[in-house]
């Protein structure tokens, strides 16, 4: 362990890697969200027919919602990529909305989101428990 002011500076193990797979998974999921919101704000006139009913969305106001989403996901990601420890804090709150959403959509298209919800641990726990080394890295 290496002395730096004092202060005994942690181990970096082969997880930083997976805090750099965080940040990239939150920048490829923002500018999806951010692709998909524009889509919406521009065709918000569609309908969606589901099994049971037509429902009209107002795609528009979804559209917006995904677009800032996916801005937040992608400055997030871009942070933590970088290592500022704001952004663990901030990227654990959105993954955890993330799988949520996808426990939501489970009956939709449940093998995708058994395996979105498998990933949103793996980034969970690698942003909860090693995210300090990519900290580390960065100073």
């Amino acid at each position: 362990m290496t002395y730096q002011s004092g202060h005994p500076r942690q181990a970096i193990t082969g997880w930083v890697g997976w805090v750099w797979f965080a940040g990239i998974i939150l920048i490829m999921v923002g500018i999806f969200n951010i692709v998909s919101g524009l889509y919406a704000i521009v065709n918000s006139d569609l309908y969606v027919q589901t099994p049971s009913r037509l429902l009209l969305f107002n795609l528009a106001g979804w559209g917006w919602i995904h677009l800032i989403f996916g801005a937040l996901l992608l400055a997030t990601g871009i942070a933590l990529s970088v290592g500022q420890t704001w952004a663990r804090a901030v990227a654990v709150v959105l993954v955890v909305i993330n799988a949520i959403t996808q426990l939501i959509w489970l009956a939709v298209n449940p093998w995708w989101s058994l395996v979105i919800i498998a990933v949103d641990v793996l980034v969970l726990y690698a942003i909860v428990v090693h995210g300090r080394e990519a900290q580390t890295l960065s100073e």
